[in-house]
């Protein structure tokens, strides 16, 4: 599976953004797809991802402000991003994983001013 991420940029704290990621190959019916996040001198963290059933999972520090979604049909997974702090600032990258592995795509930088 090969991973397209796009839609990163900059913009001013308390903006949005928003992320897609295009996956090609063969797509296993149970998987998962979500966005992780590296900032400078930091591990690479989940952000939220979402299951083929449609189950969520996100990171605390994005509840409430950032959304995940998927169109199976498209083999696309998306990140609404809201109310971006300076905090959210990293690299974005695109996972797809089942049973057999994970994927990753490109990384795609999100800066959010202050």
């Amino acid at each position: 599976v090969q991973l397209q991420a796009s839609g990163g940029g900059l913009v001013q704290a308390g903006g949005s953004l928003r992320l897609s990621c295009a996956a090609s190959g063969s797509i296993s019916s149970i998987n998962a797809m979500g966005w992780y996040r590296q900032a400078p001198g930091k591990q690479r963290e989940l952000v939220a991802d979402m299951a083929s059933g449609g189950r969520t999972n996100y990171a605390d520090s994005v509840k409430g402000r950032f959304t995940i979604s998927r169109d199976n049909a498209k083999k696309m997974v998306y990140l609404q991003m809201n109310s971006l702090k300076p905090e959210d600032t990293a690299v974005y990258f695109c996972n797809y994983r089942n049973t057999f592995g994970s994927n990753w795509g490109q990384g795609t930088q999100v800066t959010v001013s202050s």
